[in-house]
């Protein structure tokens, strides 16, 4: 059974009869009428047909399995007062499972404790998870890996009182080297209950876990374009050899030619930090993703970059240190094809995997070494109805790899003349920001590198070891621990900082002029704020007079 995404009649969410805690959490999160896949999947779901999802990222799949999974667990409530776990979800990844869970949380918070959820996916301790799951929470999340010890120790049972297990990211199950665990896990399931994938493609992984787990299943192949079309995502290109790259990102940055949010994306984690120090250099705060970092720091990082926090995060696709299946143990023998093969895809997957909410912009300061990896990272921005760019370094050993993106775009905008636009950046006005820019990047070592990474490894892990208990009888401190703070291990010289009028190119001159005044104009309301607010917060004020104040 096949539904396509034919044009719906514009569905509220309060027509398909949800309960009344679940429409006000639906509402309190801003979600106004349900996406495309939301409108398809969620009737089926609440009439408890095994599904197939497949929908790219970004298209309310979460939420789409989400609603209609709480809105079975509290009818289940009214049959039985007995507490149990009827409802399994599993994801390939730490971040994705906590992401999860955060949705589930939001959308049960008027539920209270009538609805408990548990996310397993943490490294925590065997007892940790034991006194979690002693609760017998409603819905556990969990990857498959860390689901297979609890059911087969014991500590979860669920053959009597399963309902329901959703997979998500389905076509990244078995890349990650899940396919064993999840026949494992598989074993302790009743036989009957209702299963859903999820899946941005269906590939034969995909098909082959079809068969694995669901039966006579709804497949919604929602046809939409994996990319947002038209107006919605303009894509630029700049060429430039590695020498220009900074140089060039440094101008782009400084004269605010990108607005809001922006997310770059370079190919390894040492590239991470060597541009995180080039951009401190000149005052510009960033913010690493970094997976070597423990799950709650990145998904921290992520939560404050989403809320405004800081507007540049440096993002990288190397995803090695997180997949099991491509981990090379001392005593393994050279990587076969079929890793290889998955290790592509693999690559692809962190801009996948993480949730990031309103951005404006992704820059390819390295070009992707696949197609998959162009259309993942681009999907990072023009979601929902918002719109976006990308911008795309491209030197001449890429221009084959462009010329594939550029093929797929045609196709995607039925437009066979499409092709990247020029970004409008002549570098000879601003040749002066070039001799600032290479001292700057030939500043940055090896070491300084190296230094660097141990150096925010020891602060975040002191943050989240030493402070966790702090933080959790005080959650509102939490905002003050940011990401984006100069690491320091490379010479900042002060006056990089600012960038002297002369250097603004004349054509450049009013924009910027603009932008200096919208700056000064939050900073003095900022200081203004401070200052009523530090004036309200006087003890020695009555009724606005400060009676201790002479004259």
């Amino acid at each position: 059974q096949t539904s396509m995404d034919e044009p719906g009649p514009g569905l509220n969410f309060h027509e398909f009869e949800l309960d009344d805690r679940l429409l006000r959490d639906i509402a309190r999160l801003g979600w106004i009428s349900p996406t495309l896949v939301q409108e398809k999947a969620i009737p089926f779901l609440l009439e408890g047909k095994d599904v197939l999802i497949r929908a790219r990222t970004g298209s309310g799949k979460t939420a789409a399995f989400a609603i209609p999974i709480i809105q079975n667990v509290l009818r289940y409530k009214t049959e039985t007062a007995v507490r149990e776990t009827s409802v399994l979800v599993m994801a390939p990844s730490q971040d994705l499972c906590h992401q999860i869970a955060k949705v589930f949380a939001s959308l049960t918070y008027s539920c209270g404790p009538l609805i408990r959820v548990a996310d397993l996916s943490s490294k925590e301790e065997k007892a940790t998870h034991r006194h979690l799951l002693a609760e017998r929470p409603d819905i556990v999340v969990s990857t498959p890996g860390r689901l297979r010890t609890v059911l087969a120790d014991g500590t979860l049972n669920v053959r009597e009182s399963l309902r329901c297990v959703t997979i998500d990211e389905a076509d990244l199950m078995f890349t990650f080297g899940f396919e064993k665990d999840l026949k494992e896990v598989l074993k302790h399931f009743p036989p009957v209950h209702q299963s859903v994938l999820c899946s941005a493609t269906l590939e034969e992984d995909v098909t082959q876990m079809k068969k694995m787990v669901l039966r006579n299943p709804v497949i919604l192949k929602l046809e939409e374009p994996q990319l947002a079309v038209g107006t919605q995502l303009t894509h630029y290109q700049i060429e430039a050899e590695e020498v220009d790259k900074a140089a060039i990102l440094y101008t782009v940055l400084k004269l605010k030619l990108i607005q809001g949010k922006c997310i770059i994306f370079v190919k390894s984690v040492d590239r991470c930090y060597r541009l995180k120090l080039f951009l401190e250099q000149f005052g510009i705060r960033s913010c690493i993703l970094n997976s070597e970092l423990p799950i709650k720091i990145r998904c921290h990082t992520v939560h404050q970059f989403n809320q405004g926090s800081y507007d540049i995060i440096i993002a990288s696709d190397e995803l090695m240190a997180e997949n099991p299946a491509l981990v090379k143990k001392k005593s393994d023998k050279k990587p076969s094809t079929k890793q290889l093969l998955q290790q592509t895809e693999t690559e692809s997957s962190v801009s996948r995997g993480i949730d990031f909410q309103c951005v404006s912009c992704v820059v390819n300061f390295d070009f992707p070494s696949d197609l998959n990896s162009y259309i993942h990272r681009a999907g990072r921005t023009a979601r929902g109805q918002n719109n976006g760019s990308v911008l795309s370094f491209v030197g001449i050993e890429e221009l084959e790899l462009k010329r594939n993106v550029e093929e797929f775009l045609q196709t995607l905008s039925n437009d066979a003349e499409f092709s990247m636009k020029d970004f409008n950046f002549n570098f000879d006005e601003v040749e002066a920001f070039r001799y600032r820019a290479k001292d700057a990047w030939r500043a940055i070592t090896k070491i300084s590198i190296r230094e660097a990474r141990i150096k925010e490894l020891k602060m975040e892990i002191f943050n989240s070891e030493k402070l966790k208990s702090f933080f959790e009888e005080n959650p509102r401190d939490l905002q003050t621990l940011r990401h984006d703070r100069p690491l320091h291990t490379v010479h900042v010289q002060e006056h990089l900082g600012d960038v002297p009028e002369y250097l603004v190119p004349a054509a450049l001159k009013p924009m910027v002029d603009i932008m200096n005044a919208k700056r000064k104009k939050k900073m003095s309301e900022k200081y203004a704020a401070a200052k009523k607010r530090a004036k309200s917060d006087n003890p020695l004020l009555v009724n606005g007079i400060d009676y201790m104040k002479k004259g």
